[in-house]
């Protein structure tokens, strides 16, 4: 996606940025930090943001997680904006062990994050994703240089339709 940026001398620029999307808490949405909890990707203590290339890939993977609840009024969606010019490993379903999918074992993804966040080459690293394999995720190491250069694009309200949330409430009494 290329859009136009002012430069400091205010002549138009083209920039080439790749927008990836992240939902979270109305009250935490506007901290772009990381909580360096355990994750597919990377174990405890390491500094990622998770974001997914889609809005609606970016609803999914944080409705299992959450079940659904409070999705009409808690969450709002958050677009960062990443130049394309930034390094990115490129992580491929095809190159995964057959148990990668697991949602109670991390242990075939952990390794590669874990290499990856360690060796600060790239401070992207795109991943499937394991509900969708064919779309994807990033993972963004807050600790790399070039975190900087990435930034918020925006913040906007999740307002999914309200029978999402009814249908996941009712599997839950299930």
């Amino acid at each position: 996606m290329s859009q136009y940026k002012k430069t400091p001398s205010h002549i138009a620029k083209k920039v080439k940025l790749m927008i990836v999307y992240r939902i979270g808490h109305k009250n935490y949405i506007t901290h772009f930090t990381a909580s360096g909890r355990d994750g597919r990707w990377v174990s405890d203590g390491r500094m990622v943001i998770y974001c997914a290339a889609t809005i609606e890939l970016a609803f999914l993977e944080n409705m299992v997680r959450r079940q659904g609840a409070g999705f009409n009024s808690d969450f709002k969606t958050m677009l960062i904006e990443i130049p394309d010019n930034l390094g990115m490993e490129i992580i491929s379903a095809a190159n995964l062990h057959t148990g990668w999918r697991n949602h109670r074992d991390y242990s075939f993804c952990q390794p590669i994050g874990n290499k990856w966040y360690d060796e600060l080459k790239t401070p992207i690293l795109r991943v499937p994703s394991v509900i969708i394999p064919e779309s994807n995720n990033f993972v963004i190491n807050t600790n790399h240089p070039d975190f900087n250069k990435i930034k918020i694009a925006g913040i906007t309200n999740l307002v999914p339709d309200e029978r999402i949330e009814d249908i996941l409430k009712n599997y839950k009494k299930r």
